[in-house]
């Protein structure tokens, strides 16, 4: 399912974070949104959920008009990892990923349910996990029971809001490869991500946020010297071989 921006401008109380942004994220790819805090990504995110209304434009899903479906349709379609998780979590992990399945289900859960639930945490590596309380978590397992949740939602796009800051190295690259999996069995994901290196070896297009409003947008190549000084303020050295890209700042930088 593609997810597309046309022309919206988003924020807050009236007052627009970015303006007159339009991007299409299609099926079997990953778009990754890059920008420093407050460039506008997670309102981006928010407008590709539904938790957000934008001021102008459009948001389709598959072609409709995501002011056209209900949250549940929603809900159906895309799956959401936020950037933060709210308090009020139900006990156990396997509750936990178990909501995304509310979408489809009722309030009594089928087998179909629980196999895919159980599924998802297998997937992520923490079925050990299940009955353990989600408040005795750390910060970095319960960003993989979010992820979880997405996968057990068995949506035909994901939104994910800088999924793997609170993880490990190791832990990192395995949930941007598990998204890059998802990606290639037919699902549109779109990320928000901080790590630029990471971000243009594992996503096939960049859009890269600066004063509101969209600088570039492309291939990884599109991140170069200068669009990184001209928007994050630092000068680096991108080389690229066949292992992808990396970006190397010419200086230590502090403050």
């Amino acid at each position: 399912m593609t997810l597309e921006l046309d022309a919206v401008t988003a924020g807050y109380d009236g007052e627009p974070v970015v303006s007159d942004v339009s991007l299409r994220a299609d099926p079997g790819t990953v778009t990754c949104l890059l920008g420093p805090n407050g460039a506008g990504k997670s309102t981006l995110l928010r407008c590709l959920t539904g938790l957000l209304s934008p001021l102008s434009g459009t948001v389709r899903l598959g072609g409709d008009d995501l002011a056209s479906l209900s949250r549940r349709e929603v809900a159906r379609r895309v799956g959401y990892v936020p950037q933060t998780e709210t308090d009020g979590y139900p006990a156990t992990v396997f509750e936990a990923v178990l909501l995304g399945r509310r979408p489809h289900a009722g309030w009594q859960p089928s087998a179909s349910d629980h196999e895919a639930v159980a599924d998802a945490l297998e997937t992520l590596g923490i079925s050990e996990l299940a009955m353990r309380d989600v408040g005795s978590l750390s910060g970095g397992q319960r960003q993989q029971v979010a992820l979880a949740r997405a996968l057990a939602q068995e949506p035909a796009a994901l939104v994910c809001d800088e999924p793997t800051s609170d993880l490990d190295v190791r832990h990192e690259l395995g949930a941007l490869t598990l998204l890059c999996e998802q990606a290639a069995a037919g699902t549109a994901a779109v990320i928000a991500m901080h790590d630029l290196t990471l971000a243009a070896r594992y996503s096939d297009r960049l859009v890269v946020l600066h004063d509101g409003e969209v600088l570039v947008q492309g291939e990884p190549s599109v991140l170069t010297p200068e669009v990184v000084e001209t928007v994050y303020g630092v000068a680096v050295s991108v080389y690229e071989d066949e292992s992808g890209v990396t970006i190397v700042p010419e200086h230590p930088v502090r403050g």
